[in-house]
């Protein structure tokens, strides 16, 4: 007998047992019953250490927080000296509020009248 064969008898046969043993015999439910069983307890004990944990607010920060914060002024810095915008924002202000949502002003508004301007300076 080629093994073919023989995987063609025995795989129905095989299935068919596999079937029977897990639905038939209860063993499916007993499977599913035992892992819920056992998230439940795992979902008990990760919840617990949460609630004990206390938030202690320090006026100084850590030392990560000052690592991770000097890491980040370093990195602005080699971008912009890398794009050449070092200093692009001297000299200015921030808005005191933010624009209009009008479609009378605002940025846009602004710049098509000066292309406006633009082009027709050119004629």
């Amino acid at each position: 007998m080629k093994r073919n064969e023989l995987k063609e008898i025995l795989k129905p046969l095989i299935k068919e047992c596999i079937k029977e043993v897990i639905f038939e015999e209860g063993a499916l439910s007993g499977i599913i019953t035992e892992v819920a069983h056992g998230l439940a307890t795992v979902q008990a004990n990760v919840s617990q250490p949460i609630m004990e944990k206390k938030i202690i607010k320090s006026n100084q920060p850590s030392a990560s927080v000052l690592e991770a914060r000097k890491s980040l002024e370093e990195t602005k810095r080699s971008l912009q000296s890398s794009t050449g915008l070092n200093g692009i924002f001297e000299g200015t202000t921030p808005m005191r509020s933010g624009g209009s949502q009008s479609s009378k002003h605002g940025a846009l508004r602004d710049m098509i009248q000066v292309i406006q301007v633009l082009i027709l300076a050119e004629l």
